[in-house]
């Protein structure tokens, strides 16, 4: 295992809607095994109690920029999960 160094990353999550309301939170801070992408993320999200309501394909917001859940993450990278928006 000569050069093998196993890393992880903190990335900050805030949830909004419903997604707050379910997990108990509107803001947790994930450590990740590298390389992560949105969708390691989210499944570790679902995994705390409430997280079974995160869908499969929520809207994510990656500093602020849209993304898709393949989207690799970065240390210190801030990821908002936002519900179902509507208009009128």
């Amino acid at each position: 295992m000569s050069g093998m160094i196993a890393s992880t990353l903190r990335v900050r999550v805030l949830l909004f809607g419903s997604y707050a309301e379910s997990l108990g939170f509107d803001t947790v801070e994930l450590a990740l095994d590298t390389p992560a992408t949105i969708n390691d993320a989210l499944d570790q999200l679902r995994s705390f109690p409430g997280g079974d309501r995160v869908p499969p394909r929520p809207l994510c917001a990656l500093n602020l920029s849209q993304a898709r859940a393949d989207a690799q993450l970065e240390h210190g990278d801030e990821l908002a999960i936002l519900p179902p928006l509507s208009g009128g």
